[in-house]
Protein backbone atom coordinates (compact mmCIF):
# COMPACT_ATOMS: atom_id res chain seq x y z
CA UNK A 1 0.00 0.00 0.00
CA UNK A 2 1.25 3.51 -0.61
CA UNK A 3 2.01 5.30 2.46
CA UNK A 4 3.23 8.50 0.73
CA UNK A 5 -0.39 9.02 0.91
CA UNK A 6 -2.83 9.16 3.83
CA UNK A 7 -6.47 10.40 2.78
CA UNK A 8 -8.88 11.26 4.93
CA UNK A 9 -12.65 10.64 4.15
CA UNK A 10 -15.73 11.90 5.83
CA UNK A 11 -19.33 10.08 6.85
CA UNK A 12 -21.04 13.60 5.48
CA UNK A 13 -20.06 16.89 4.70
CA UNK A 14 -18.78 18.67 7.57
CA UNK A 15 -17.72 15.63 9.16
CA UNK A 16 -13.80 17.56 9.88
CA UNK A 17 -11.95 15.93 6.53
CA UNK A 18 -10.67 19.43 6.07
CA UNK A 19 -9.90 20.39 9.51
CA UNK A 20 -7.98 17.20 10.12
CA UNK A 21 -5.88 16.79 6.90
CA UNK A 22 -5.07 21.11 8.11
CA UNK A 23 -4.44 19.83 11.65
CA UNK A 24 -2.19 16.65 10.11
CA UNK A 25 -0.20 18.99 7.75
CA UNK A 26 0.79 21.26 10.11
CA UNK A 27 2.02 18.56 12.65
CA UNK A 28 3.84 16.67 9.89
CA UNK A 29 5.26 20.02 8.95
CA UNK A 30 6.27 20.95 12.99
CA UNK A 31 8.18 17.24 12.46
CA UNK A 32 10.11 19.13 9.03
CA UNK A 33 7.78 16.51 7.24
CA UNK A 34 7.97 17.98 3.50
CA UNK A 35 3.86 17.07 3.59
CA UNK A 36 1.69 18.86 0.90
CA UNK A 37 -2.36 18.82 1.16
CA UNK A 38 -4.30 17.28 -2.11
CA UNK A 39 -7.94 17.37 -2.65
CA UNK A 40 -8.74 15.44 -5.79
CA UNK A 41 -12.13 17.09 -6.80
CA UNK A 42 -13.41 19.47 -4.68
CA UNK A 43 -16.92 21.55 -5.55
CA UNK A 44 -16.75 24.98 -3.39
CA UNK A 45 -17.72 28.44 -4.72
CA UNK A 46 -14.52 29.31 -2.20
CA UNK A 47 -11.52 29.75 -4.25
CA UNK A 48 -8.10 31.17 -3.97
CA UNK A 49 -5.42 31.95 -6.79
CA UNK A 50 -2.33 29.82 -6.49
CA UNK A 51 1.39 30.18 -7.31
CA UNK A 52 0.84 29.38 -10.62
CA UNK A 53 -1.81 31.66 -11.27
CA UNK A 54 -4.64 29.05 -11.74
CA UNK A 55 -7.46 28.90 -8.81
CA UNK A 56 -8.29 25.79 -6.38
CA UNK A 57 -10.52 25.76 -3.05
CA UNK A 58 -10.08 27.78 -0.55
CA UNK A 59 -9.93 24.71 1.93
CA UNK A 60 -6.73 23.55 -0.13
CA UNK A 61 -5.19 27.08 0.58
CA UNK A 62 -5.67 26.82 4.66
CA UNK A 63 -4.55 23.42 4.52
CA UNK A 64 -1.07 24.45 2.21
CA UNK A 65 -0.52 27.41 5.01
CA UNK A 66 -0.28 24.99 7.29
CA UNK A 67 2.12 22.88 5.71
CA UNK A 68 4.21 26.31 5.29
CA UNK A 69 3.82 26.28 1.19
CA UNK A 70 2.25 28.54 -0.84
CA UNK A 71 -1.60 27.40 -2.82
CA UNK A 72 -0.53 25.32 -5.92
CA UNK A 73 -3.28 24.20 -8.66
CA UNK A 74 -1.77 20.45 -8.24
CA UNK A 75 -3.25 20.17 -4.45
CA UNK A 76 -6.78 20.48 -5.82
CA UNK A 77 -6.95 19.58 -10.08
CA UNK A 78 -10.61 19.30 -10.32
CA UNK A 79 -12.89 22.43 -8.98
CA UNK A 80 -16.96 22.42 -9.12
CA UNK A 81 -18.24 26.05 -9.03
CA UNK A 82 -21.89 25.51 -9.82
CA UNK A 83 -23.21 28.53 -11.13
CA UNK A 84 -27.17 27.00 -11.28
CA UNK A 85 -28.68 23.97 -9.17
CA UNK A 86 -28.06 21.43 -12.27
CA UNK A 87 -24.76 23.35 -13.79
CA UNK A 88 -21.44 23.77 -12.42
CA UNK A 89 -18.17 25.67 -14.30
CA UNK A 90 -15.89 23.26 -14.48
CA UNK A 91 -11.95 23.56 -13.23
CA UNK A 92 -8.81 21.67 -14.04
CA UNK A 93 -5.59 22.19 -13.48
CA UNK A 94 -6.66 25.81 -11.95
CA UNK A 95 -8.44 27.15 -15.17
CA UNK A 96 -11.96 26.97 -16.06
CA UNK A 97 -12.87 24.72 -19.19
CA UNK A 98 -16.54 24.64 -19.68
CA UNK A 99 -20.29 24.05 -17.61
CA UNK A 100 -21.50 21.08 -17.20
CA UNK A 101 -24.57 19.27 -16.08
CA UNK A 102 -24.19 16.57 -13.56
CA UNK A 103 -24.64 13.63 -16.22
CA UNK A 104 -21.84 15.52 -18.27
CA UNK A 105 -19.63 15.59 -15.27
CA UNK A 106 -20.39 11.63 -14.72
CA UNK A 107 -19.20 11.24 -18.24
CA UNK A 108 -15.66 13.50 -17.86
CA UNK A 109 -14.78 12.03 -14.95
CA UNK A 110 -12.50 9.31 -16.40
CA UNK A 111 -11.05 12.40 -18.54
CA UNK A 112 -10.92 13.93 -15.12
CA UNK A 113 -9.42 11.28 -13.31
CA UNK A 114 -6.32 11.16 -15.49
CA UNK A 115 -6.00 15.28 -14.59
CA UNK A 116 -6.35 13.79 -10.57
CA UNK A 117 -3.13 11.37 -10.84
CA UNK A 118 -1.09 13.73 -12.92
CA UNK A 119 -1.50 16.04 -10.12
CA UNK A 120 -0.93 13.88 -7.51
CA UNK A 121 2.66 12.02 -9.17
CA UNK A 122 4.15 15.75 -9.26
CA UNK A 123 3.28 16.35 -5.91
CA UNK A 124 4.50 12.70 -5.25
CA UNK A 125 7.82 13.77 -6.30
CA UNK A 126 8.34 16.77 -4.73
CA UNK A 127 7.18 16.18 -1.09
CA UNK A 128 7.42 13.25 1.04
CA UNK A 129 4.40 12.90 2.53
CA UNK A 130 0.71 13.86 0.77
CA UNK A 131 -2.57 14.18 3.12
CA UNK A 132 -5.68 13.80 0.71
CA UNK A 133 -8.85 15.01 1.41
CA UNK A 134 -11.72 13.15 0.46
CA UNK A 135 -15.26 14.87 -0.39
CA UNK A 136 -18.56 14.41 1.04
CA UNK A 137 -19.08 10.65 1.74
CA UNK A 138 -17.66 7.70 0.12
CA UNK A 139 -21.17 6.24 0.58
CA UNK A 140 -22.90 8.20 -1.38
CA UNK A 141 -24.35 5.38 -3.52
CA UNK A 142 -25.28 7.54 -6.50
CA UNK A 143 -22.10 8.97 -7.02
CA UNK A 144 -19.98 5.98 -6.49
CA UNK A 145 -19.58 4.60 -10.37
CA UNK A 146 -16.44 6.54 -11.64
CA UNK A 147 -15.42 7.97 -8.05
CA UNK A 148 -12.63 10.43 -8.62
CA UNK A 149 -12.97 12.24 -5.37
CA UNK A 150 -12.92 9.37 -2.20
CA UNK A 151 -12.38 5.49 -2.80
CA UNK A 152 -11.83 6.03 -6.87
CA UNK A 153 -9.25 7.94 -6.05
CA UNK A 154 -7.64 5.80 -3.26
CA UNK A 155 -7.69 2.46 -5.47
CA UNK A 156 -6.23 3.87 -7.91
CA UNK A 157 -3.14 5.13 -5.99
CA UNK A 158 -3.44 2.21 -3.31
CA UNK A 159 -3.11 4.79 0.17
CA UNK A 160 -4.85 4.01 3.14
CA UNK A 161 -7.81 6.14 4.49
CA UNK A 162 -8.96 7.38 7.85
CA UNK A 163 -12.46 8.04 8.35
CA UNK A 164 -13.94 11.04 10.45
CA UNK A 165 -17.15 11.34 11.86
CA UNK A 166 -19.38 14.54 13.80
CA UNK A 167 -20.32 13.54 16.55
CA UNK A 168 -22.18 16.75 17.55
CA UNK A 169 -24.91 16.04 14.83
CA UNK A 170 -25.83 12.64 16.44
CA UNK A 171 -26.08 8.98 14.94
CA UNK A 172 -21.87 8.57 15.05
CA UNK A 173 -21.92 4.82 15.36
CA UNK A 174 -24.82 4.71 12.35
CA UNK A 175 -22.86 6.94 10.67
CA UNK A 176 -19.72 5.16 10.61
CA UNK A 177 -20.85 1.05 10.22
CA UNK A 178 -23.36 2.28 7.88
CA UNK A 179 -20.48 3.92 5.53
CA UNK A 180 -18.77 0.91 6.21
CA UNK A 181 -21.08 -1.21 5.07
CA UNK A 182 -21.71 -0.05 1.98
CA UNK A 183 -18.20 -0.10 0.68
CA UNK A 184 -16.48 -2.53 -1.29
CA UNK A 185 -14.89 -5.91 0.22
CA UNK A 186 -11.27 -3.76 -1.25
CA UNK A 187 -12.70 -0.49 0.12
CA UNK A 188 -13.30 -1.78 3.47
CA UNK A 189 -9.79 -3.24 3.92
CA UNK A 190 -8.26 -0.07 3.09
CA UNK A 191 -9.66 1.70 5.87
CA UNK A 192 -7.57 2.22 8.57
CA UNK A 193 -9.40 3.27 11.42
CA UNK A 194 -12.15 6.24 12.18
CA UNK A 195 -11.41 9.46 13.89
CA UNK A 196 -15.08 10.71 16.09
CA UNK A 197 -15.01 14.72 16.10
CA UNK A 198 -16.63 17.62 17.86
CA UNK A 199 -16.94 15.34 20.76
CA UNK A 200 -18.26 17.55 24.18
CA UNK A 201 -18.71 16.18 27.75
CA UNK A 202 -17.15 13.05 29.72
CA UNK A 203 -15.42 10.55 27.08
CA UNK A 204 -15.82 8.06 30.02
CA UNK A 205 -19.17 8.03 29.03
CA UNK A 206 -18.28 7.25 25.20
CA UNK A 207 -15.94 4.55 26.06
CA UNK A 208 -18.47 1.70 26.07
CA UNK A 209 -19.61 3.05 22.51
CA UNK A 210 -15.73 2.72 21.29
CA UNK A 211 -14.99 -0.15 22.51
CA UNK A 212 -17.99 -1.78 20.75
CA UNK A 213 -17.74 -0.15 17.24
CA UNK A 214 -13.85 -1.56 17.26
CA UNK A 215 -15.08 -4.81 18.23
CA UNK A 216 -18.24 -4.66 15.74
CA UNK A 217 -16.32 -3.24 12.63
CA UNK A 218 -12.73 -4.30 13.29
CA UNK A 219 -11.37 -1.10 13.11
CA UNK A 220 -9.46 0.94 15.54
CA UNK A 221 -10.65 4.38 17.19
CA UNK A 222 -7.77 6.43 16.30
CA UNK A 223 -8.86 9.04 18.54
CA UNK A 224 -11.94 11.68 19.66
CA UNK A 225 -11.35 15.19 19.10
CA UNK A 226 -12.92 17.28 21.11
CA UNK A 227 -15.30 20.13 20.06
CA UNK A 228 -13.51 23.35 19.84
CA UNK A 229 -15.06 26.80 21.10
CA UNK A 230 -14.06 29.90 19.01
CA UNK A 231 -12.16 27.75 16.33
CA UNK A 232 -11.57 29.67 13.46
CA UNK A 233 -11.07 27.40 10.34
CA UNK A 234 -11.90 28.84 6.93
CA UNK A 235 -14.81 27.49 5.41
CA UNK A 236 -14.62 25.45 2.80
CA UNK A 237 -17.83 26.27 1.39
CA UNK A 238 -20.98 26.53 3.59
CA UNK A 239 -22.03 29.81 5.35
CA UNK A 240 -20.71 30.65 8.95
CA UNK A 241 -23.46 29.73 11.66
CA UNK A 242 -24.35 32.06 13.76
CA UNK A 243 -21.21 33.99 15.75
CA UNK A 244 -23.44 34.80 19.06
CA UNK A 245 -22.52 38.63 18.71
CA UNK A 246 -23.51 40.66 21.74
CA UNK A 247 -23.74 44.10 21.51
CA UNK A 248 -20.66 45.64 23.57
CA UNK A 249 -21.96 47.41 26.55
CA UNK A 250 -20.85 51.36 26.67
CA UNK A 251 -19.32 50.64 23.52
CA UNK A 252 -20.21 51.65 19.91
CA UNK A 253 -20.29 48.66 16.82
CA UNK A 254 -21.02 48.62 13.50
CA UNK A 255 -23.87 46.71 12.23
CA UNK A 256 -22.90 44.87 8.64
CA UNK A 257 -25.36 43.07 6.67
CA UNK A 258 -25.01 40.67 4.08
CA UNK A 259 -27.44 39.11 1.61
CA UNK A 260 -26.81 35.95 1.25
CA UNK A 261 -27.17 34.93 -1.76
CA UNK A 262 -27.71 31.57 -3.60
CA UNK A 263 -24.53 31.74 -5.28
CA UNK A 264 -22.55 33.26 -3.17
CA UNK A 265 -18.90 33.32 -3.11
CA UNK A 266 -15.76 33.90 -0.99
CA UNK A 267 -17.59 34.48 1.49
CA UNK A 268 -14.59 34.36 3.53
CA UNK A 269 -14.11 37.60 2.13
CA UNK A 270 -15.89 38.56 5.54
CA UNK A 271 -14.09 36.70 8.06
CA UNK A 272 -11.99 39.18 9.30
CA UNK A 273 -14.98 41.20 10.10
CA UNK A 274 -16.88 38.35 11.99
CA UNK A 275 -13.72 38.33 14.41
CA UNK A 276 -13.85 41.88 14.92
CA UNK A 277 -15.13 42.65 18.74
CA UNK A 278 -16.65 45.60 17.31
CA UNK A 279 -18.54 44.53 14.60
CA UNK A 280 -21.16 42.56 13.83
CA UNK A 281 -22.05 40.47 10.95
CA UNK A 282 -25.29 38.95 9.52
CA UNK A 283 -25.90 37.07 6.37
CA UNK A 284 -29.66 37.76 5.70
CA UNK A 285 -30.98 34.70 3.93
CA UNK A 286 -34.29 34.39 1.48
CA UNK A 287 -37.50 35.61 3.15
CA UNK A 288 -35.65 37.05 6.29
CA UNK A 289 -36.53 40.48 7.22
CA UNK A 290 -33.67 42.94 5.98
CA UNK A 291 -32.39 45.07 9.55
CA UNK A 292 -31.54 48.32 9.76
CA UNK A 293 -27.20 48.14 9.19
CA UNK A 294 -24.85 50.92 8.99
CA UNK A 295 -22.96 48.93 5.98
CA UNK A 296 -24.67 46.58 2.85
CA UNK A 297 -22.22 44.23 1.69
CA UNK A 298 -22.92 42.69 -1.83
CA UNK A 299 -20.75 39.87 -1.91
CA UNK A 300 -18.75 38.16 -4.52
CA UNK A 301 -21.05 35.38 -7.09
CA UNK A 302 -21.09 32.73 -9.50
CA UNK A 303 -24.07 33.59 -10.91
CA UNK A 304 -24.11 37.38 -10.68
CA UNK A 305 -27.10 37.67 -13.43
CA UNK A 306 -29.62 35.55 -11.03
CA UNK A 307 -28.16 36.62 -7.69
CA UNK A 308 -29.21 40.11 -8.95
CA UNK A 309 -32.69 38.61 -9.97
CA UNK A 310 -32.86 37.33 -6.20
CA UNK A 311 -31.77 40.49 -4.85
CA UNK A 312 -34.96 42.21 -6.53
CA UNK A 313 -37.57 39.28 -5.56
CA UNK A 314 -36.41 39.76 -2.12
CA UNK A 315 -36.65 43.32 -1.66
CA UNK A 316 -32.97 44.42 -1.46
CA UNK A 317 -33.05 46.87 -4.14
CA UNK A 318 -35.20 49.49 -2.50
CA UNK A 319 -34.33 48.36 0.99
CA UNK A 320 -30.64 49.50 -0.62
CA UNK A 321 -32.02 53.10 -1.80
CA UNK A 322 -33.62 53.31 1.97
CA UNK A 323 -30.29 52.66 3.57
CA UNK A 324 -28.50 55.28 1.56
CA UNK A 325 -31.00 57.89 1.79
CA UNK A 326 -30.88 57.56 6.02
CA UNK A 327 -27.10 57.81 5.75
CA UNK A 328 -25.85 54.26 5.16
CA UNK A 329 -23.17 53.40 3.31
CA UNK A 330 -22.76 50.47 0.37
CA UNK A 331 -20.03 48.33 -0.50
CA UNK A 332 -20.05 46.11 -3.86
CA UNK A 333 -16.98 43.16 -3.93
CA UNK A 334 -16.32 41.35 -7.49
CA UNK A 335 -19.75 40.59 -8.58
CA UNK A 336 -21.60 42.79 -6.06
CA UNK A 337 -19.53 45.34 -7.59
CA UNK A 338 -20.59 44.25 -11.02
CA UNK A 339 -24.45 44.60 -9.84
CA UNK A 340 -23.63 48.09 -8.86
CA UNK A 341 -23.16 49.26 -12.93
CA UNK A 342 -26.11 50.09 -14.83
CA UNK A 343 -26.01 46.92 -17.17
CA UNK A 344 -24.44 43.46 -17.21
CA UNK A 345 -24.34 41.88 -20.19
CA UNK A 346 -23.46 38.07 -20.93
CA UNK A 347 -23.37 37.60 -24.63
CA UNK A 348 -21.68 34.11 -24.33
CA UNK A 349 -24.28 32.56 -21.98
CA UNK A 350 -21.26 31.92 -19.31
CA UNK A 351 -24.01 31.81 -16.09
CA UNK A 352 -27.34 30.98 -18.05
CA UNK A 353 -29.18 32.46 -21.19
CA UNK A 354 -27.22 34.51 -23.24
CA UNK A 355 -28.51 38.29 -23.27
CA UNK A 356 -28.41 41.48 -20.59
CA UNK A 357 -29.96 42.79 -17.66
CA UNK A 358 -29.74 46.14 -15.82
CA UNK A 359 -27.92 46.75 -12.72
CA UNK A 360 -28.74 48.75 -9.54
CA UNK A 361 -27.11 52.06 -11.57
CA UNK A 362 -25.11 53.19 -8.55
CA UNK A 363 -22.48 53.77 -10.66
CA UNK A 364 -22.56 54.78 -14.72
CA UNK A 365 -20.98 51.74 -15.95
CA UNK A 366 -21.26 48.15 -17.82
CA UNK A 367 -20.21 44.93 -17.14
CA UNK A 368 -19.38 42.43 -19.89
CA UNK A 369 -18.96 38.58 -19.05
CA UNK A 370 -16.12 37.15 -20.81
CA UNK A 371 -14.98 33.29 -21.09
CA UNK A 372 -11.22 34.07 -20.09
CA UNK A 373 -11.00 34.88 -16.03
CA UNK A 374 -9.01 37.16 -14.53
CA UNK A 375 -6.68 35.31 -12.02
CA UNK A 376 -4.10 37.24 -9.65
CA UNK A 377 -2.79 37.98 -5.98
CA UNK A 378 -1.96 42.01 -6.06
CA UNK A 379 -1.81 44.68 -3.74
CA UNK A 380 -2.25 48.27 -4.09
CA UNK A 381 -3.14 51.08 -1.58
CA UNK A 382 -6.80 52.77 -0.96
CA UNK A 383 -7.02 55.97 -2.21
CA UNK A 384 -9.10 57.82 -0.01
CA UNK A 385 -6.35 57.56 2.82
CA UNK A 386 -3.48 55.48 1.30
CA UNK A 387 -3.71 52.26 3.60
CA UNK A 388 -2.22 49.07 2.05
CA UNK A 389 -3.87 46.39 1.14
CA UNK A 390 -3.55 42.79 -0.90
CA UNK A 391 -5.83 41.05 -1.93
CA UNK A 392 -6.69 38.90 -5.07
CA UNK A 393 -9.14 38.92 -8.42
CA UNK A 394 -11.19 35.92 -9.79
CA UNK A 395 -13.89 37.51 -12.13
CA UNK A 396 -14.74 36.51 -15.81
CA UNK A 397 -16.23 40.94 -15.81
CA UNK A 398 -14.76 43.24 -18.17
CA UNK A 399 -16.11 46.27 -16.77
CA UNK A 400 -16.03 49.66 -18.83
CA UNK A 401 -16.79 52.95 -17.02
CA UNK A 402 -18.78 55.78 -18.13
CA UNK A 403 -18.07 58.40 -15.87
CA UNK A 404 -14.80 59.41 -14.10
CA UNK A 405 -14.73 57.77 -11.06
CA UNK A 406 -12.41 57.62 -8.34
CA UNK A 407 -10.80 54.18 -7.85
CA UNK A 408 -11.14 52.46 -4.64
CA UNK A 409 -7.58 51.12 -5.43
CA UNK A 410 -4.43 51.79 -6.78
CA UNK A 411 -2.57 48.56 -8.15
CA UNK A 412 0.65 48.46 -9.93
CA UNK A 413 -1.40 47.23 -13.10
CA UNK A 414 -3.60 50.41 -12.80
CA UNK A 415 -6.77 51.01 -10.94
CA UNK A 416 -8.95 49.17 -9.58
CA UNK A 417 -13.00 49.98 -8.49
CA UNK A 418 -14.47 53.23 -8.02
CA UNK A 419 -15.93 55.63 -5.21
CA UNK A 420 -19.08 57.40 -5.91
CA UNK A 421 -19.17 61.62 -5.73
CA UNK A 422 -20.59 61.98 -2.30
CA UNK A 423 -18.15 58.82 -0.75
CA UNK A 424 -21.10 56.79 0.09
CA UNK A 425 -20.72 53.77 -2.16
CA UNK A 426 -17.46 51.69 -2.63
CA UNK A 427 -16.68 48.85 -5.35
CA UNK A 428 -14.01 46.76 -6.29
CA UNK A 429 -12.80 43.28 -7.66
CA UNK A 430 -10.24 42.92 -4.76
CA UNK A 431 -11.04 39.87 -2.63
CA UNK A 432 -9.81 39.62 0.68
CA UNK A 433 -9.44 43.36 1.17
CA UNK A 434 -10.06 42.91 4.81
CA UNK A 435 -7.50 40.75 5.42
CA UNK A 436 -4.95 43.99 5.54
CA UNK A 437 -4.78 45.58 8.64
CA UNK A 438 -4.84 48.52 7.68
CA UNK A 439 -7.23 48.54 4.99
CA UNK A 440 -9.52 46.97 7.49
CA UNK A 441 -9.21 49.78 9.88
CA UNK A 442 -9.82 52.40 7.19
CA UNK A 443 -12.90 50.70 5.87
CA UNK A 444 -14.33 50.34 9.23
CA UNK A 445 -13.65 53.74 10.14
CA UNK A 446 -15.00 54.97 6.42
CA UNK A 447 -18.30 52.90 7.07
CA UNK A 448 -19.15 54.54 10.69
CA UNK A 449 -16.69 52.88 13.34
CA UNK A 450 -15.06 55.96 15.15
CA UNK A 451 -12.57 54.27 16.59
CA UNK A 452 -12.11 51.00 15.20
CA UNK A 453 -9.48 48.90 18.06
CA UNK A 454 -6.12 47.78 16.43
CA UNK A 455 -6.89 43.93 15.28
CA UNK A 456 -4.25 41.16 15.51
CA UNK A 457 -2.79 40.00 12.00
CA UNK A 458 -5.31 38.29 10.08
CA UNK A 459 -3.02 35.39 8.94
CA UNK A 460 -1.42 35.11 12.74
CA UNK A 461 -5.14 34.59 13.95
CA UNK A 462 -5.28 31.79 11.14
CA UNK A 463 -2.39 30.33 12.11
CA UNK A 464 -2.75 29.79 15.92
CA UNK A 465 -6.09 27.93 14.83
CA UNK A 466 -3.91 25.31 12.89
CA UNK A 467 -1.81 25.49 15.51
CA UNK A 468 -4.21 24.65 18.12
CA UNK A 469 -5.46 21.84 15.46
CA UNK A 470 -2.12 20.35 15.61
CA UNK A 471 -1.90 20.10 19.29
CA UNK A 472 -4.94 18.57 19.34
CA UNK A 473 -3.49 15.34 17.07
CA UNK A 474 -0.73 15.27 19.76
CA UNK A 475 -2.97 15.23 22.60
CA UNK A 476 -5.71 13.50 21.00
CA UNK A 477 -4.94 11.24 18.61
CA UNK A 478 -3.10 7.88 18.46
CA UNK A 479 0.20 9.13 16.84
CA UNK A 480 1.66 5.65 17.31
CA UNK A 481 -1.15 4.61 14.46
CA UNK A 482 -0.06 7.77 12.50
CA UNK A 483 3.50 6.84 12.55
CA UNK A 484 2.70 3.61 11.37
CA UNK A 485 0.44 4.98 8.55
CA UNK A 486 2.66 7.35 7.30
CA UNK A 487 5.46 5.01 8.14
CA UNK A 488 7.40 7.28 9.74
CA UNK A 489 9.77 6.97 12.49
CA UNK A 490 7.73 8.48 15.98
CA UNK A 491 11.20 10.53 16.85
CA UNK A 492 11.40 12.15 13.21
CA UNK A 493 12.19 15.59 13.81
Amino acid sequence: MNTQTLMIQGTTSDAGKSMLVTALCRWLARRNVRVAPFKPQNMALNSVVTSDRGEIGRAQAVQALAAGLAPHTDMNPVLLKPNTDKHAQIIIHGHALTNMDASGFHDYKSIALQAVLESHTRLCAHYERIIAEGAGSPAEINLRANDIANMGFAEAVDCPVIVIADIDRGGVFAHLTGTLALLSDSEQARIQGFVINRFRGDKALLDPGLDWLERYTGKPVLGVLPYLQGLHLEAEDALPRANNFIAPAEQQYLRIIIPALPRISNHTDFDPLRLHPQVHVQFIGPGETIPPADLIILPGSKNVRADLDWLRQQGWESAIQRHLRYGGKLLGICGGFQMLGKRIHDPDGLEGDAGSVPGLAFFDMETTLEPHKILRNTHGRLTFNDAAVTGYEIHAGITTYHAPYQPLVQLPQGRDGAVSADGSILGTYLHGIFTSTAACHALLTWAGLDAPVEMPDYQTICNAAIDRLADCVEQYLDTAQLNRLLNLDAQSS
